[in-house]
């Protein structure tokens, strides 16, 4: 089965002062850092959806498809709905370009859940669900539906838990993600 990965980076990332896709940790841009963790996870293609600074941000996107929302400022379920628009796979890894602490185990993981039969898998870190997550096809249609301003597929997995597994990747990485530009100093100095 064909697994694509989704990056999400399309936000103007209004409370960091600049879209997040291009802010840089360890001299990579975070859209780079997103690109990667899918290709590394497995995941092929890779579509990202841009918004603010397209065209910015669409000269980093080496080795992805890009795809543009152009209603991206109403929030992340424009974003999600654009990109699944875009794919041909069986299933697609959604990932946000915010997150550079989620690594390449945490994608594999689900796509073996979705190997053993998971409609859709969803990454957990100590109890707690978050990105990325995982969505076989057959779903695609429903959780866009379902997808409203800053809710991407968050939405249709709380009204679906029949449907979707929880995948414990609390030993993997961080899903911390980047909100404000103490939120980047903070990581970049525990880098050091």
């Amino acid at each position: 089965m064909r697994t694509a990965g989704l990056l999400l980076a399309a936000g103007a990332g209004s409370r960091m002062g600049g879209p997040k896709a291009l802010l840089e940790l360890d001299g990579e841009a975070l859209v780079q850092r997103g690109i990667r963790l899918l290709h590394d996870g497995g995941c092929a293609p890779v579509v990202v959806v841009v918004g603010a600074a397209a065209d910015q941000v669409r000269l980093l996107c080496a080795g992805a498809q890009v795809v543009e929302a152009p209603d991206w400022a109403t929030g992340m379920a424009a974003s999600l709905r654009a990109g699944l628009a875009a794919l041909d796979a069986d299933a697609c890894v959604v990932a946000l370009v915010d997150q550079p602490l989620v690594t390449a185990a945490a994608v594999e993981r689900l796509r073996a859940a979705h190997g053993a039969g998971a409609r859709a898998a969803v990454a957990s870190y100590g109890g707690r669900a978050r990105n990325p997550v995982l969505l076989d096809r057959s779903v695609w249609a429903d959780v866009a539906a379902a997808a409203t301003g800053d809710e991407g597929a968050r939405t249709w997995l709380r009204t679906h838990p029949d449907l979707a597994v929880e995948v414990d990747c609390t030993d993997t990485g961080s899903p911390d993600d980047l909100d404000t530009p103490q939120d980047l100093e903070e990581l970049r100095e525990a880098a050091r």
